[in-house]
């Protein structure tokens, strides 16, 4: 069966939703790939590691579009986003490389538990101290390899730590939306590579694969992707925080029931 259509669907969804919460768009491709892909008769052992390796890729380019997106709103801290992204490009590429040893069911395990995790801090909407700070450059550093290296296991672009992280240091929501999306390029574009590096030492996937990448999906996603990113982007600086906050967490919990579905 051609599943063309599915990745059209599917870039267009993650692009937009990547305009509008700077998440990267893995949280709506992961799922999406790998009930695609055991539909498709992809075996099990390889089923998730190459839709979190697709998925991460195709971020490379829908962040760099949503960020000019979210850039001409004024709304990417620059500072903060160049202090945090060495540390997120380490932390991604040594995760990737990891995870090729991590069987399926419990990465899809881990993942969902992740998005319920993020889905509540969001919802019940933990207000910091208001005296709170960022960290020196070293602890961004730290920051940001913890959020790279959690981010490339589960291919969501960092927006889901980095955010609460910004946010728990009291940059405001919008300004630490934009901001993640900045970071979303350094940590895909590692773990990108981390996953290529393993997918070639991986005997028995499937044609069309470059390491763990399947090249028909990359190529679909990223086209639609791209496009619908600035559509979010531009609905993001027009919605009120509130609901920005709601809209996140319910689409979190959907994305974790749905993951544990398929995977166990």
């Amino acid at each position: 069966m051609d599943w063309w259509p599915a990745y059209l669907a599917a870039g267009a969804a993650a692009g937009f939703l990547a305009g509008l919460l700077g998440i990267g768009g893995g949280m709506v491709l992961v799922p999406a790939l790998v009930f695609v892909f055991k539909a498709d008769g992809v075996a099990d052992e390889h089923l998730l590691h190459l839709a979190l390796a697709t998925a991460l890729t195709t971020i490379v380019f829908t962040s760099a579009s949503s960020v000019r997106a979210h850039n001409r709103f004024g709304a990417v801290a620059w500072p903060i986003a160049r202090a945090m992204a060495p540390g997120m490009m380490f932390g991604a590429f040594c995760a990737a490389f990891a995870a090729g040893y991590v069987p399926t069911r419990p990465l899809g395990i881990f993942f969902s538990l992740f998005l319920f995790y993020a889905a509540t801090q969001m919802f019940v909407d933990v207000k910091p101290r208001a005296s709170r700070e960022l960290p020196r450059p070293a602890g961004l550093f730290a920051a940001g390899a913890i959020i790279g290296a959690f981010s490339s296991v589960l291919a969501v672009g960092g927006a889901f730590l980095s955010i609460p992280f910004l946010a728990w240091c009291n940059v405001p929501l919008k300004r630490a939306i934009g901001t993640a999306a900045a970071n979303g390029f350094p940590i895909a574009l590692a773990g990108s590579v981390g996953y290529v590096a393993q997918g070639l030492r991986v005997e028995g996937l499937p044609p069309n694969t470059f390491g763990y990448i399947y090249l028909p999906a990359f190529g679909v996603i990223v086209v639609t992707s791209m496009l619908a990113a600035p559509l979010g982007a531009r609905l993001t600086h027009r919605l009120p925080v509130q609901r920005l906050k709601l809209v996140f967490a319910l689409f979190l919990y959907a994305l974790g029931v749905r993951m544990l579905v398929v995977v166990w």
